[in-house]
Formats: C-alpha cells, structure tokens, sequence
C-alpha cells in the first residue's frame, strides 16, 4: 500500500489541466493493485469518449498539450500456417473455354508500418512503394472510405506514419485464369495429402494469384485445410507436390529436404536430339529477377546439381528424364537451356530474347536489365505478357514508366481529381472518364455495382474482415450470379484476352518423390509419351 506523508501536495494537484489528472488517477493505487479509475473515482469523468476516442486513432484529433497522435498497441496475430472458411467464401470460381476463373472481389491488403516509412507521410509511401496506381488513385480512394489507419476511416494522406500504425487498404481483385484441369489426390492419410499438381497453378497464394491456388482450391472444393507445404513447384510445372497435416510431420520430411535424402525424379520434352548418353551438368545458377523469375548460368551463382536421361527421340523433340539433386529456383530449366536443349514451350527459357543460341552454354551477351526488357518486349509482341505474371508495379521499373505507357504494356490510368468533402463537380472534369468516376462517387452509395451472372457458382461471393465496401448494391439477372464492377477499379474497364488452355501447359513434370519412409508417384503426362503427336 502506498502513502504519501501527510501534509505534502498529491502530484495530480501538482499539474495543471483535467487530462493530466484523469490519467494519472487512473494510475492511483487502490487496494495494493494498479485500476482504471470506476465511476466514481477521481477524475473519471475527463475520460475522453469513445468517439473521440476513435478520432484519436485515426489522427483527426491530437491530445491537447500533446503533438503526438495516438496508436494502439499491436494485436496479437495467429501463428497458425492455414486459410479458414472467411477466406474461401470471399470468391467463387466459374469454368469457361477450358479455364478456371474467380469471380472478381474485394480484398483487403494489410500491414502494419515499417521502419522505413516512420515519419513519413501516407501519400509518400502510397507515391513511393505503392506504384501500381497514380496517387490521384489513393485520394480518391480516401475519399471513398477505402483506406483506413487503425482501423479507422482515414481521409488525411498527410498524416505522417509511427511505429505500429496498422494500414488497412480495401481494393477490387482480379485474379489471372488457370487452367480447369481438376487437381488429382494421389495419396491422403492421416499424415500426409498427395496431390498431382496442374500446370499454370501456384502452390500457395503469391503476386495477383490467391483463390487460383492448390491451397485454396484443396480447401474450398475438397475439404483439406490447415496443410502444412513441405515443397514447392514452379506455376507453370505439373506432378507430384506433398504436404503435411500436422507441423511435426512437415519438420520431420523438411530435414530430409535439407538432408537431401530425398529422390526427385522430373520429365520434360525438349526441343532437338537430346544425347543419349546419361548428361550431368553442375553449373551454378543466379536470380537474374526474383520478380519477374529469371535465373541464368552464372559463376557467383549457387551450386547445383542435374542429372539427365534421354528416354526417346521422335526426329524434332526428346522426352529427357531429370534428377535434381539440389533445388535451385528454375534448375532443370535453366540448365537444359545451358546444354542447348530448352523445353519446348518454356515461355522464359525458350525465348529469341536471349539471343541467337538462346542461352546455349552461357551465351546471352545482354546486361541482365536487357535481357528483362527483351522478354517483356518479345511477350508483348505475341500477345502473351500474361505468361510472365508480372505486375504492372513490377514491370515499370523494367521498361521505364514512359514506355511501358506508350507502348501498351502497362494499363493507362484513368485521371482521377481528388473528392472536396464540400462539393464535387463534374463540370470541372478534364475528360469522360473522370466525370464518371466522380459522379459513382459523389454519389452516397460509392461501392461496387453487382450484376448476376452465372447459377452455377460454387458459392456465393463473400468478403474477408468487412472488406466488402459499404453500401453495396447488388442487381439480379437471368443468370443467377453476382459479378461486380468497382468504380475505382480500373481492370474493370479492361476486357483481356484469355490464354488458351494449351498456353498454360508447360512440358515439365514432377514425376516421383521418394524419401526414407515414402515415395510418391504420378502418371507420364500424354505429352511424354511416345506416341504423342505435336500437333
């Protein structure tokens, strides 16, 4: 129990000003214990209330006497590994021309403050590190209620950023189709889920991919949640991919991994007369862009190991089988290309970009910022840049944000002028577009438009944690399903042309996994086969 000696002035009396004295009664002891003062203790009423409260936390107020804004404390975060049904239902999935497709949806990105963007204002980091969208973008977003700091609605982006601010920024997603070849279990029990990956799919969600991945499609279409990923393919790599049902199982299997205890067994088609003799190659490999995933041959790159077996040959293409022994990114396609003999439909390898050898023994006689930009270059021209996964954000540094505007590579942003809180004029507009994005937000309902569209979905659209804009509205048709379109969204005025089923298929193939005390075998693709026709 604390006293003080008698006679002598209690601090709070000390310090001038009501707030000073709430907040150190509220630090008075009582009975031996530190307490929050109750109704009727000293001071309580200077409390300030819950709403001034929350305009504490979103910065539109400052404490009086202080210069500083308000941040809570960091939450707790779950160190579980899984999704969970909230993020299933935030979309669905339709098949159409041999594709699997998401319906478009909102999706919140998260993140708390980094170090870097201490003292520093929102519209710094929104026009610095956030790039993908002009900054007129993100002030009308804040005009629109989509971004929020500390999980308030934020409108100020001068708002300079502290330690432990959460951001919480709500955008429209479009997610690239996959291809709708289903995903085969080969094994499951109570340790492990063996699946037979297709090409064109990513392991885990990454870059525009999330509801288009082996983890959300095993948890929303077959019921198996909380797997734990042991190893990765490449997207555009088909075959064998383990998992673990439990952290003890995924531990023990990984110390194989880095054990190298465990056997990969791969098949490809390559082009030309692969020898026929067994081929070892150990050159070392280097991350040329982790981005936009190019590695090459290089002598300060890591070591790595390929073993390689031709099994036939019919006069234009060879089916090789491949023995990884290390696991270096793109390692089997990367030194097939170094041997000269690159996959036949390997959309990063097999490519006129890197030279008139195509990279055969290390050739390539381009700076690596040249060798991007010829990729890019040659993708466009086909018509395939979608190939690449690169995001617009990613592809400007590659290409200039002049050219990338100029040439097409880039989608052009709608002019947007920034929403007065006290009036919001079309007439001032400098173009349609603009006019109309303003008058969708002048309006108070500022979320998407829905349309139905399709009876067939695997579940009705949902939304994570509130990400779902407020006010939503939503219009039926004959159809039955709900596809939206967001004002702000600028991928909702693009109308892209879909990859064809066979675009998505790589010929390259995890055939056989095998460790101390499993293995793992899928069946020969139909394009290894002997008998397979090319065209």
């Amino acid at each position: 129990m604390w006293a003080w000696p008698a006679g002598a002035a209690q601090p709070w009396l000390l310090l001038a000003g009501p707030r000073v004295r709430w907040s150190l009664a509220a630090l008075a002891p009582v009975g031996g214990r530190m307490e929050e003062p109750g109704p009727g203790s000293s001071g309580a009423g200077d409390a300030p209330p819950a709403a001034k409260r929350r305009r504490l936390l979103a910065g539109e107020e400052r404490r009086p006497g202080r210069d500083e804004r308000y941040v809570p404390p960091p939450r707790k975060r779950n160190p579980g590994v899984s999704f969970s049904e909230p993020h299933f239902a935030e979309t669905c999935y339709y098949f159409e021309g041999g594709l699997r497709k998401v319906r478009p949806y909102h999706f919140d990105f998260q993140t708390y403050c980094k170090g870097r963007w201490v003292g520093k204002s929102l519209l710094h980091v929104f026009s610095t590190e956030f790039r993908a969208q002009p900054v007129d973008y993100y002030r009308a977003a804040a005009s629109a209620g989509r971004l929020r700091l500390n999980e308030q609605t934020v409108r100020d982006l001068g708002i300079v950023l502290k330690n432990n601010d959460f951001l919480r920024n709500t955008v429209h997603r479009h997610e690239p189709p996959v291809t709708a070849q289903p995903i085969q279990i080969l094994v499951e029990n109570d340790e492990m889920v063996v699946v037979d990956k297709p090409s064109s799919l990513p392991v885990h969600p990454c870059g525009r991919f999330r509801h288009n991945t082996v983890i959300f499609i095993l948890g929303k279409e077959h019921n198996l949640k909380e797997l734990h990923t042991i190893h990765r393919l490449d997207r555009m790599t088909s075959g064998v991919l383990m998992f673990a049902k439990t952290a003890e199982v995924s531990k023990r299997i990984d110390e194989q991994v880095r054990q190298r205890q465990l056997e990969k067994e791969y098949v490809c088609r390559v082009l030309g007369e692969f020898p026929e003799n067994e081929v070892t190659c150990e050159e070392p490999i280097l991350v040329v862009s982790y981005k936009v995933g190019v590695c090459r041959v290089d002598p300060k790159g890591k070591s790595c190991k390929t073993v390689f077996q031709r099994l036939s040959y019919n006069g234009k293409t060879s089916v090789v089988k491949c023995f990884p022994y290390t696991g270096r990114t793109h390692q089997i396609r990367v030194h097939l290309q170094f041997l000269g003999y690159p996959i036949v439909n390997d959309p990063i390898y097999n490519m006129e970009a890197w030279g008139p050898t195509k990279g055969k023994g290390g050739e390539i006689n381009k700076t690596d910022e040249e060798l991007l930009r010829a990729l890019v270059e040659e993708h466009r021209s086909k018509q395939s840049l979608s190939i690449l996964d690169v995001s617009e954000e990613d592809l400007k540094p590659i290409v200039g944000s002049e050219e990338c505007d100029r040439l097409g590579y880039c989608t052009k942003p709608v002019e947007i002028t920034p929403i007065s809180t006290d009036s919001c004029r079309t007439e001032d507009s400098k173009d349609q577009k603009e006019a109309e994005i303003l008058a969708c937000l002048q309006n108070s309902d500022t979320r998407p438009e829905t349309h139905d569209a399709d009876p067939e979905g695997a579940s009705s659209s949902g939304n994570q944690d509130g990400a779902n804009p407020e006010g939503a509205s939503s219009s039926g048709n004959q159809d039955g399903h709900t596809e939206e379109r967001d004002p702000l969204c600028e991928e909702c005025k693009i109308v892209r042309q879909d990859p064809s089923p066979r675009e998505l298929v790589m010929y390259l193939h995890a055939l056989r996994y095998k460790g101390a005390e499993f293995e793992y075998n899928s069946k020969m693709p139909d394009w290894a086969l002997e008998d397979w026709d090319e065209s």
